[in-house]
């Protein structure tokens, strides 16, 4: 068994967002309690989520044609409604918290 601490990552609801929403970590839907909970205005992942971060080179060499991208990229979207009708916060931010 390893005794690593486990890292949680957070993610900060957006303010007009209220029960029920439903969130989605790369298109698939995740379940509260199961996948995250909600804490102080977070989502709160049990795990690492990445988010690919591009350097200059990086980034030309995508627009030229010449690389794509392969990093780890999550994306944490939450639906929702706002004023009665649909919502969707899209790829939002997250930190890591040791």
């Amino acid at each position: 068994m390893s005794k690593e601490p486990r890292r949680e990552t957070f993610v900060r609801l957006p303010g007009d967002v209220q029960r029920p929403f439903q969130v989605f970590l790369n298109g698939v839907e995740q379940q509260e309690g199961v996948d995250f909970v909600v804490r102080d205005g977070n989502l709160v992942f049990e795990r690492e989520l990445a988010q690919e971060r591009l350097g200059v080179g990086r980034w030309t060499s995508m627009v030229f044609g010449i690389a794509g991208s392969y990093g780890k990229d999550d994306a944490v979207d939450v639906v929702y409604e706002r004023d009665g009708r649909p919502a969707v916060a899209a790829k939002l931010r997250f930190e890591q918290l040791d």
